[in-house]
C-alpha cells in the first residue's frame, strides 16, 4: 500500500484534537434564555448542547468537603458555596461539574476549564441530596493560564 500523506495528516489531526472528541465552548451566557420569579428556562443553545461535548471556564466554589469528587463551578468568584439550596433558589450562573468515579479535583483559587459531557434538567444527587440542574460530567479540569 503506498504511503499517503492525506491518511498521515488525518491520524495527526485526530490524535492532536482529543483522539475526534469534539467540543463546543459554552459559556455562563448561554445557560438560560430567561430567569423570572417562575424560575428558570434553558436556552435553546444549551438544550441543543444535552449530552455532548462541552467546554466551560468558570471558578471552583469553596469546597463542601475535603474530598472534591464533585464541585460548583461558577462565573465569578466567590466566598461561600452557592450550591446549598433547592433547585427553586439555583443561581443562574453556576454548573455542578461531577469527576469520573475515582477521581478528584484539586481545590484551587485560579481560573479553571472543565471539559465533559453536558447534562441538563433538575436532579437530585441520591447521596447528598443536593438538586442540580445544570451538570458537566468531567474528563479534563485545568488551570487556565
Amino acid at each position: 500500500m503506498p504511503w499517503n500523506p492525506a491518511i498521515w495528516v488525518l491520524l495527526l489531526g485526530f490524535w492532536l484534537g482529543g483522539g475526534g472528541l469534539a467540543q463546543v465552548t459554552l459559556d455562563f451566557a448561554d445557560l438560560y434564555s430567561q430567569v423570572t420569579v417562575r424560575g428558570i428556562e434553558f436556552s435553546p443553545r444549551l438544550k441543543a448542547l444535552n449530552g455532548q461535548r462541552v467546554s466551560m471556564t468558570g471558578w471552583m466554589a469553596p469546597p463542601l468537603k475535603p474530598k472534591l469528587d464533585f464541585f460548583v463551578l461558577t462565573k465569578v468568584p466567590l466566598a461561600t458555596c452557592p450550591f446549598c439550596s433547592t433547585a427553586a433558589d439555583w443561581p443562574p450562573d453556576i454548573v455542578l461539574v461531577i469527576m469520573p468515579k475515582g477521581q478528584e479535583a484539586k481545590p484551587t483559587t485560579r481560573c479553571i476549564r472543565v471539559t465533559g459531557r453536558l447534562d441538563i434538567g433538575v436532579k437530585e444527587d441520591s447521596q447528598t441530596g443536593f438538586v442540580s440542574l445544570v451538570r458537566i460530567y468531567a474528563d479534563r479540569v485545568e488551570e487556565v493560564p
